[in-house]
This record gives C-alpha cells, structure tokens and sequence, in this order.
C-alpha cells in the first residue's frame, strides 16, 4: 500500500460491523465506526452510513472480512441474512476494487500486526520456530479457524467452515449433551456450543439436569459463573473442556508450531477462567499424545479490531 493510499476496511460479525480507513501505517483508530447489523439492511446500507459520516472520498480500495464462507469472492453470511458482494458494493460506494474475505482469513492476516500488549498467553509452549504455521480460532458469534502460512513475502490463510464439525463425544455426559442440542437442530456442531449462543444452549442442558429453568442469556450466565452458580460453573467447566478438546484436534491436524491465537468476544470473555477450568488440561488430553501437544502454545488476542488491521495488511500485500 503506498503512503497516500487510502482504503476502506469492514469487519462484519454476526452482530455489529465495523468499519474504518486505513493508511500505509495501517487502520486509523480514530475512524472507526460500529454498526449493528440489525438496523441496516445490508453491508452496502452501512458502507454508505459511513462515507456519510467520514465525509472519505477518492478511496481506491475496500477489504471486507464477513463471518461466512467466501466462494468466487462472494460471502454469504451464516448468522445473517447479508449476501457481500463486490458487484453490488463497487457501484454502490464508488469503490473500484473491492476484496471479500472470511473474517478468520482476516485474522490471520493481522499475526504481526497487532499491538504485542494485546496478546495474552494462556498455554505456554516452546520458542516457536520462524516462520511455522499458526492458528487462528475465532469464539464469538459463531466458531471457526484458519490456518496462516508465511512464505517468504507472501502470507496464505486458508479459508474454513470449522464450526459446522461434529461436536465431539467423549462419554456418556457428552453424548447427552449432543442429544439435547439435536433436538433443536437435528445436528449436533462444534459452533452450537461454542459461540455466544452455544453457551446458552449449554446452561440450558446444565439447567436441565439440575432441574432448574433455563433460558438466561449468554451476560447473566458469565456473571453466574463469577458469583460461583454452581450450574453457571458446570456450564463454564464444560465451554471451556470442550473449547480445549476441540482446539487440541485442529492442532494435530494444522500443527501450528507458530501458536495458536484466541480471538472473539466469547473466547475474550473466558479470559480469566480459563486457569480454573483447565484450559491446558483439555488442550493436552490427547493420550499418548500429550507431551507431544506442548509444542503448541496458547494465546489470546485482546484487540477487538485485529480484523481490520488484517483487512488493511490483504490490500497492502496483493498491491504490492
């Protein structure tokens, strides 16, 4: 991206979107705009909003990350009724070129780009060596990972649906759990516990085997679990055993010897429970496999607008 290169870039979530300008030096803080997503009627509505607002023209290019597949360079959003299309936004904003991506692709793209003081560690590791693949797991919303290759110069971040997997089983607690979430759904995914909205289902479960009534929301549960509700803390337990399961499977499929980076406004909100609920207990439960697991390590990436700094650094690297 040259110095006088101004771009737009968006982060759709399942709820809010957040849009800014960006510079050579990378977002400008100072721009950002949040939107929530239920009272525009589609990306291009909030792109507008913002120029609007901004008063920015002459832009010569847009990024946007949304939470949902990407096919031919079209995202349709899972938790949203939004289509992101680069035929429909380019006349609509006046912006020539317009990139799509999946917001965990933009993750990836943000690894060495974000505030150091924004990382947390969570599961030590060795010294990763240079230039190993990392990880990047989003808990929000939805669920989902991407793996990030450094080649020289060039950085590949592979697309995924990781959310959409089979919850796994590993006794008969956890197969009553798969059951009551099919009951909803009819399948049983990884993301229909591990989101905002999973944990709901999951203390709805808890609930439910206590002989309680359920039904409180994601907020109440978190400040359950803190007050030390015993369901609120067997739902917690659960996220988090489950959450480090899960995330110890993708990395013996990807193995990220660069680190494995947490991002996501659930996955940040479980931030100072994950010592006592065993975070790094269920990560390494893998069998024989569990010093082998100790390569990996563990963090938490506590910026909230690390995808658009990976928006601006995709527009940066494929201009150059």
């Amino acid at each position: 991206m040259t110095s006088d290169r101004t771009v737009l870039v968006a982060d759709i979530g399942g709820t809010n979107t957040r849009v800014a300008l960006a510079h050579s030096g990378g977002v400008d803080r100072a721009t950002i705009r949040r939107y929530a997503n239920a009272q525009h009627s589609g990306i291009e509505e909030v792109l507008n909003h913002f120029l609007a607002e901004t008063g920015a023209t002459g832009l010569s290019a847009a990024c946007i990350a949304a939470a949902g597949p990407v096919r031919d360079g079209v995202a349709r959003l899972t938790n949203l009724d939004w289509v992101i299309d680069p035929a429909r936004i380019a006349p609509t904003t006046g912006i020539a070129h317009v990139a799509v991506l999946n917001d965990l692709q933009a993750q990836g793209y943000a690894l060495g780009h974000v505030d150091p003081d924004s990382l947390r560690p969570l599961v030590t590791a060795r010294a990763p060596r240079a230039g190993s693949v990392r990880l990047v797991v989003g808990v929000g919303t939805g669920f989902n990972a991407a793996p990030v290759h450094d080649m020289g110069a060039t950085r590949l971040v592979g697309a995924s649906e990781c959310g959409h997997m089979s919850l796994p089983v590993h006794s008969e607690h956890d197969l009553q759990l798969r059951r009551f979430v099919e009951v909803a759904h009819g399948f049983a995914g990884v993301e229909d516990v591990l989101s905002g909205r999973g944990l709901v289902r999951l203390h709805d479960f808890h609930c439910q085997k206590a002989g309680r009534k359920g039904g409180a929301d994601a907020a109440s549960i978190m400040q359950s679990m803190q007050a030390g509700d015993p369901v609120a803390e067997a739902t917690g337990q659960d996220f988090v055993r489950i959450l480090g399961n899960v995330v110890g499977d993708l990395a013996l499929v990807h193995l990220p010897f660069g680190g494995i980076y947490l991002i996501g406004g659930v996955a940040r909100a479980f931030t100072a429970h994950y010592d006592h609920f065993g975070l790094g207990q269920a990560f390494r439960d893998k069998g024989r496999f569990a010093e082998f697991m100790d390569a990996f390590g563990l963090w938490i990436i506590e910026d909230d607008y690390a995808a658009l700094e990976g928006c601006a650094q995709y527009l940066r690297e494929t201009a150059e």
